[in-house]
């Protein structure tokens, strides 16, 4: 019997973190135009007034970074949807920041599903 797959580990504010996991379409779990979400472990960035992140997985991340490694998307984490922005970090990957008032108590190590879509009109 083979070990369950983990996912891949980036870098995180100088520490490991596991990347996010793919939830199957249908259901809760979608975004709001039916994009397939994902699970994502919060992750803080370290230091005062640090913002928490979502890593968003390759998977679903746009095809290329924008202007200064960011593009515009509409994003939904556990059904509260806001126009934002994912960055391209080099050594973490695509990171999602997560405002508190859309985490709703929720921080660093707790695990949000996930839903990001390029806005095209903000291009």
């Amino acid at each position: 019997m083979t070990a369950p797959r983990r996912p891949p580990l980036g870098r995180l504010g100088g520490r490991e973190v596991e990347m996010a996991g793919h939830v199957p379409p249908g259901g809760p779990d979608e975004g709001p135009t039916g994009r397939p979400a994902f699970r994502a472990t919060l992750v803080r960035w370290p230091g005062a007034g640090g913002w928490v992140f979502a890593p968003v997985p390759d998977a679903h991340a746009p095809g290329a970074a924008g202007p200064f490694g960011r593009v515009p998307v509409t994003a939904t984490v556990d059904g509260r949807t806001w126009s934002t922005s994912v960055w391209r970090d080099r050594a973490a990957g695509w990171l999602l920041a997560v405002p508190a008032r859309i985490r709703a108590g929720k921080d660093d190590g707790d695990v949000v599903t996930v839903a990001v879509e390029v806005d095209h009109t903000r291009l």
